[in-house]
């Protein structure tokens, strides 16, 4: 067996649902929680859930969600729909013109993320000045080595 290019999309959840560290899958009452734990991660990422909360607002382009996302990468952004798409949360609709004009859309399943993560942007935003007051009290007491 030739060992390839790893993919960068699947290697991190499938080493974290592997307890051996083989490959293989894990006991027989793991596989549901493994897979719950990778859909998770993808939809808990912080890009995933700024793609989200974007399209939550209607259909776009490429273009107009990497203007939407502030500090992704074209690639990042990228990696980010296609396993949006592969879940199912994410639609990509090809137009037939030149150039080909590809549009980004939540399925009925992304939509009901909709409001999970609207209440998660509302926590992050109504408790920043305690979170930053908080981080600077733990850098007081454990100062960079």
């Amino acid at each position: 067996m030739e060992a390839g290019p790893a993919d960068p999309e699947r290697e991190p959840l499938e080493a974290a649902c592997d307890p051996a560290g083989n490959g293989e899958p894990g006991p027989a009452g793991e596989p549901a929680s493994c897979r719950a734990r990778a859909v998770l991660q993808r939809v808990g990422d912080k890009w995933s859930m700024y793609v989200i909360d974007l399209l939550g607002r209607g259909t776009l382009r490429f273009t107009e969600l990497h203007r939407g996302v502030d500090g992704i990468t074209a690639r990042m952004l990228t990696v980010t729909l296609r396993g949006l798409e592969r879940d199912g949360i994410v639609t990509r609709t090809i137009h037939p013109v030149i150039p080909p004009r590809v549009e980004y859309a939540l399925t009925p399943m992304g939509r009901t993320l909709l409001d999970t993560i609207g209440e998660l942007v509302t926590w992050a935003d109504s408790h920043l000045e305690e979170i930053e007051a908080a981080r600077a009290a733990y850098d007081a007491r454990h100062p960079a080595e």
